[in-house]
């Protein structure tokens, strides 16, 4: 009996170490690689269309201002000279939708719309509306020369990286770079970069 106990002992002493060690590295695994996390967790964002006229087009609040600072501003502008006056009325920034397509599911649903808006002078901005997918690690907007429903491995081939996705549900905006060629990178695609898999696309057409 006392061996058997002594056995007993000295298995759970040498079980225990390995049985943590499997937990904690099955938890990183499960976290930190594949961001189980996200299964359960929807990022929600609801920007703005882009203001072409103050040049914001990000969608992003700006920078905040004291009272102080506000009056100092308010002082200077009664202060400073006239402006000198404008010949002509200066025309209103008219943005209007270029080209745009609807998502299409690839390995997770997608749904809403991808459109390009411009200002008629090289500005340009990608915006999601009515957007909604999975959540997932490492989501990019990408825009590729495949087309959506081309095999996966295809859109990180020849691809812009617009940057992070904002969130996996809601309006959003992404600027595009002046040289951008749209008649060349004409599919939308979010990317996990992890793992290299499309989650979605949708055709700048």
């Amino acid at each position: 009996m006392r061996r058997f106990l002594d056995f007993v002992v000295t298995r759970w002493k040498v079980t225990l170490p390995v049985g943590i060690a499997l937990i904690a590295v099955g938890t990183w695994l499960a976290f930190g690689v594949f961001g189980i996390q996200t299964l359960f967790t929807d990022d929600v964002v609801d920007e703005a269309p882009p203001d072409f006229a103050v040049g914001n087009l990000s969608g992003l609040e700006g920078d905040d201002i004291t009272e102080d600072m506000a009056d100092d501003m308010s002082e200077a502008m009664t202060t400073a000279p006239p402006a000198a006056e404008v010949a002509e009325p200066v025309d209103e920034v008219v943005v209007e939708p270029m080209i745009g397509g609807s998502f299409i599911d690839r390995s997770h649903p997608t749904t809403g719309t991808a459109t390009i808006l411009s200002d008629g002078e090289g500005r340009r901005v990608l915006r999601f509306e009515g957007f909604e997918t999975d959540n997932g690690p490492d989501l990019n907007v990408y825009l590729s020369t495949a087309p959506p429903d081309a095999p996966a491995g295809d859109f990180d081939g020849d691809f812009v990286d617009l940057g992070d996705l904002k969130g996996n549900i809601g309006d959003q905006n992404y600027e595009i770079p002046p040289a951008v060629d749209l008649g060349v990178h004409s599919t939308v695609v979010i990317w996990c970069v992890r793992f290299s898999v499309a989650f979605g696309a949708a055709p700048l057409s």
